[in-house]
């Protein structure tokens, strides 16, 4: 949260959904308690990993704990869907196909414990962006069997599936890899398989190109992925956890491509990217921030694979005596 609030706070709800989550929070210390309005950007997180990723923590009683605590009324699940082999990732990345089950009943007990709490849970996957139609019809088969509300895709470049494909076609510079990489994005968001594109510039991430690219030398490919996102009705994802990787102090996408995003009348999804509980809605307000500057009134959930649109909420803290 903005401004200087002493700790340790105490969180206590203090208003009217219909108005945006209102918390009041109280730092004892000096004469007495004082108190700090805050209204809260959204109420929603649709990005949130599970233990069975093998790199995330926390059990779901957690994790409502910590929803709640940050004035969330819907969540998404979204672990990394099961791939045929190990070169998208093995254990401590996704889980196999045959945990899919357990992640069900995992969701199932998130949304048993929120309920009572009014936090509405959902089932969601990240699903991979990759470009052999071979590899993706098996992940098709996940795709149609089981009932998702979301569906992320993915394009995780570090994974050895993806340095073979760019190695075997001779693809080394990081000009070659970059425009690979956002027309990778085009074709995936033209499949009609995912609801958004998560985090879509990760490829400024992770060692597969030297060091940091400029978009505008790419902007012609960028705006042909943002084209036919806009044409198929796919958003891009706001992924918050871009801020917090160590190497940059931007959310994802960048703020010049996320311009261009606007420009060519792209819609959005929010999430955090979740990894244990206390990451819940890190980032937010460098979200509510990107969001009103480019003069975005509304972000997208979804329910059952169908759009919802959920307006941006101001996000002004107020003191009160």
């Amino acid at each position: 949260m903005d401004g200087a609030v002493p700790m340790p706070l105490a969180f206590a709800f203090a208003g009217d959904r219909a108005e945006g989550r209102r918390f009041c929070v109280s730092a004892p210390g000096t004469g007495g308690a004082q108190h700090f309005l805050f209204t809260m950007p959204f109420d929603f997180d649709t990005h949130i990993h599970t233990p069975l990723c093998g790199h995330a923590l926390g059990e779901p009683d957690s994790i409502i704990e910590a929803a709640d605590e940050r004035g969330l009324r819907m969540i998404t699940f979204t672990c990394h869907i099961p791939m045929p082999d190990d070169a998208f990732g093995g254990r401590g990345i996704r889980m196999r196909r045959d945990e899919l089950p357990v992640y069900r009943r995992f969701v199932d007990e998130a949304k048993r414990l929120g309920t009572p709490r009014g936090i509405e849970v959902r089932y969601g996957i990240e699903a991979e962006i990759f470009p052999e139609e071979g590899v993706m019809a098996q992940m098709d088969e996940i795709l149609k069997a089981e009932p998702f509300d979301f569906v992320l895709g993915s394009l995780h470049h570090q994974l050895p599936a993806y340095h073979t494909w760019l190695r075997e076609r001779g693809l080394e510079t990081d000009a070659e890899v970059v425009r690979h990489y956002f027309k990778h994005l085009e074709s995936g968001v033209r499949s009609g398989r995912y609801d958004s594109v998560a985090h879509p510039d990760l490829i400024r991430l992770y060692g597969t190109i030297a060091g940091p690219f400029d978009p505008a030398d790419y902007e012609e490919t960028i705006r042909a992925a943002l084209r036919a996102a806009a044409e198929s009705g796919t958003c891009w994802e706001i992924n918050t956890s871009g801020k917090f990787k160590g190497q940059g102090p931007h959310i994802h996408p960048l703020p010049e491509i996320f311009a261009w995003a606007v420009e060519e009348g792209v819609s959005f999804t929010l999430g955090s990217d979740t990894h244990a509980p206390e990451m819940l809605t890190q980032g937010f307000d460098d979200a509510r921030r990107l969001l009103e500057i480019n003069g975005v009134a509304s972000i997208r959930t979804f329910l059952r694979r169908e759009a919802e649109e959920r307006p941006v909420a101001t996000a002004a803290p107020e003191s009160t005596q």
